[in-house]
């Protein structure tokens, strides 16, 4: 764990894989519950934690595209829109970020 904490690129694959995580639980499980049994509990209730952990993620992005001098559009975008994609996040890890961490450390 302490990998992931001490770097930034490590921040931004932990901030990849709980934003991954919480974008899941949105759409395959709380938006079924709220429109299949008309319960919005837990769209309310994920849907703000899904929102922070967007918008760190974004932040973390950006953090880290100027600190390895990335241009965008070789990067940063590909990092950006996996986040729209459900398992995008965990493609992006697998496929980039791992990497970047492994060079960098």
């Amino acid at each position: 764990m302490k990998k992931y904490i001490t770097t930034t690129i490590g921040r931004l694959r932990l901030l990849a894989f709980l934003e991954g995580a919480s974008l899941l639980l949105l759409v395959l499980i709380a938006v079924p519950v709220k429109y299949g049994l008309d319960n919005p509990f837990l769209v309310k209730l994920i849907g703000p934690i899904h929102g922070v952990l967007f918008l760190l993620f974004v932040y973390f992005t950006w953090q880290v595209s100027q600190a390895l001098h990335w241009k965008f559009w070789d990067s940063t975008w590909k990092v950006l829109l996996a986040s729209f994609i459900p398992f995008g996040t965990f493609y992006i890890d697998y496929k980039m970020l791992q990497h970047l961490q492994a060079a960098d450390n």
